[in-house]
C-alpha cells in the first residue's frame, strides 16, 4: 500500500477541472484558500493560467488512483 500522498485533480470539489480540489486535499487546506491563491495569480501575472493548465493535463483524476 502506498504510504505518501499523491496528487490527482478532484472528482467530487470541482468547479472547472478539480484542480483546486486535489490541491487543497493534498496539501490538507480548504478549497477555497486555493482558489484565491489562483485568482490572485491570475490577476498579477498570469501565472496561474499556465500552473491551471499544467496540472490540469498532468495530474489524475482521483477515481484513476482508486480513491
Amino acid at each position: 500500500m502506498d504510504n505518501y500522498k499523491r496528487l490527482a485533480r478532484s472528482t467530487t470539489d470541482r468547479r472547472i477541472a478539480g484542480v483546486c480540489g486535489g490541491i487543497a486535499r493534498y496539501l490538507n487546506i480548504d478549497p477555497t484558500v486555493v482558489r484565491i491563491i489562483f485568482l490572485i495569480s491570475i490577476l498579477f501575472g498570469f501565472i496561474g493560467v499556465w500552473a491551471y493548465l499544467i496540472v490540469w493535463i498532468a495530474a489524475p483524476e482521483d477515481n484513476a488512483l482508486g480513491r
